[in-house]
């Protein structure tokens, strides 16, 4: 038994974590992908029925440090995915967030760089926009009381300082645009960010918009505030 605990507890664990660094790097296919994650799940999940049937019925023959070990890459090949699960239900299933959801921010220099890709860079509106609006209230146009040159330097910095990479060289004036990559499966997730000089103040609109996948698991509103979080710093707020 020790045996088996150790084969499915350390596979469950792999089935789980290289998929990522598999479609990054090795190009296996996303729905491949996908289903060595949820096969983990099952492994890891008869890696822990094995070890407590173990601790049951052979306790006093338990090596604990092994045991311990191999529960734990069980459990993590089981949590991760089902962490993904809930967090999937708890935000809609979109992808695409916006400050300005009846005159979003446009992609035109990353416009080239998704002609591929799954998702279109067409901002849809409707069903998407409310879902947005319900999920994310507090995703909105940010008033800065800065003239626009200072807050387009501070956004600059703070595309750096998230380690973003920059995109735009000048194709649409007071914007910027900038992609991130996700560090687990390098998903390229893409953002635009657009400045307006109100009087002497500056308003600043985003949108950030994933290149695959239907839900992007609340990341691109969480970049949204990241990002905006970030600018403040950047503009000497504390």
């Amino acid at each position: 038994m020790k045996a088996l605990i150790a084969l499915t507890s350390v596979v469950s664990f792999l089935m789980v974590t290289l998929p990522g660094p598999l479609y990054q790097y090795a190009g296996v296919n996303l729905g491949t992908a996908f289903a060595l994650i949820r096969s983990g799940v099952y492994v890891g999940g008869a890696a822990l029925i094995l070890i407590i049937l173990q601790v049951l019925l052979k306790r006093k023959s338990v090596n604990w440090g092994s045991t311990t070990l191999f529960a734990i890459l069980a459990l993590v090949a089981v949590a991760m995915p089902l962490s993904m699960a809930s967090k999937a239900s708890t935000v809609p299933p979109i992808h695409d967030i916006t400050t300005h959801v009846t005159n979003p921010p446009e992609f035109v220099a990353i416009a080239p760089l998704r002609k591929d890709a799954p998702n279109p860079i067409t901002y849809e509106g409707g069903e998407v926009t409310r879902q947005q609006l319900d999920a994310y209230p507090e995703i909105k146009t940010q008033r800065l009381p800065q003239p626009i040159n200072e807050v387009y330097m501070a956004a600059e910095k703070a595309i750096e300082s998230l380690g973003w990479e920059r995109v735009s060289a000048g194709e649409q004036p007071d914007t910027l645009e900038a992609t991130d990559t996700t560090t687990w499966f390098g998903f390229k997730d893409d953002v635009v960010i657009r400045l307006t000089a109100q009087g002497d103040d500056t308003l600043v609109d985003m949108r950030s918009k994933s290149r695959v996948g239907r839900s992007d698991l609340g990341k691109n509103a969480e970049r949204i505030n990241q990002f905006f979080a970030e600018l403040r710093v950047q503009l000497g707020y504390r």
